[in-house]
């Protein structure tokens, strides 16, 4: 006799909430995120189905597997994952279950999901991040990126946070959280991976702009640092 897990039909997409690390595609054009510990080799999107990470046929989330999306359904409980040393750089995640799942004491196993917003935590410094900065490491093809203030960018490869809300897209919320401030929504006006700005929309509020003109003026600065170096060595040559 087979023992077969009770049905749930919601009327709502479940939700949840998880931990993952911001990515940037090598060429700069897209953006997601991968995850902490099982699956961590395979980044995806805002809006993705899940495979099976020991390369078997079988569809996410196959009983005898541990194959698919993981969440948990309280967001404390994701928020307390962000307190070990390993995981200080990643961003909470609120997402909607899709498709099949199983659901756990803790939360969920799931085939598709949906992430609706992602809170970036504070800069290493402990400022509040306007931007999501080249971390050091990454896997192939894709760069991890971690928050960061404009006064830590230093010339690295960064996007701004509605820069990289518009690269992932499908209606994707990024927000900073932490460095003494609540949340504050990024807009998602045509910001480049390299931390400049194109046409902003008109929906930007003042906290947007702020936070714009910060990564800006960060790029101003490392700029006229780096020529004031070369004219100090062309006056020495």
């Amino acid at each position: 006799m087979r023992l077969r897990l009770p049905a749930e039909r919601p009327t709502e997409p479940p939700t949840g909430y998880k931990i993952a690390h911001p990515v940037l595609s090598q060429d700069g054009t897209r953006a997601g995120f991968t995850g902490v510990s099982l699956g961590g080799a395979l980044p995806y999107g805002v809006l993705d189905d899940a495979s099976c990470v020991y390369g078997r046929r079988h569809r996410p989330p196959a009983r005898l597997c541990d194959c698919g999306f993981h969440c948990v359904h309280d967001r404390a409980a994701a928020e307390a994952m962000l307190c070990t040393a390993e995981h200080r750089d990643a961003v909470l995640l609120e997402v909607s279950v899709l498709g099949a799942y199983i659901r756990f004491e803790r939360g969920f196993r799931y085939a598709r999901q949906r992430v609706r917003s992602a809170v970036a935590g504070p800069c290493a410094c402990g400022a509040g991040a306007v931007a999501l900065a080249d971390a050091g490491w990454g896997r192939p093809g894709w760069r991890a990126l971690v928050p960061s203030c404009a006064g830590c960018l230093r010339g690295r490869t960064s996007v701004s946070l509605a820069g990289f809300a518009r690269l992932a897209g499908e209606g994707l919320q990024v927000m900073a959280g932490g460095g003494g401030g609540a949340a504050l929504p990024a807009a998602d006006p045509a910001s480049g991976a390299s931390g400049t700005s194109g046409a902003f929309g008109a929906e930007l509020g003042v906290p947007e702009l702020v936070a714009e003109a910060a990564l800006l003026q960060a790029r101003l600065d490392w700029f006229q640092s780096q020529l004031a170096r070369l004219g100090e060595r062309g006056e020495q040559g």
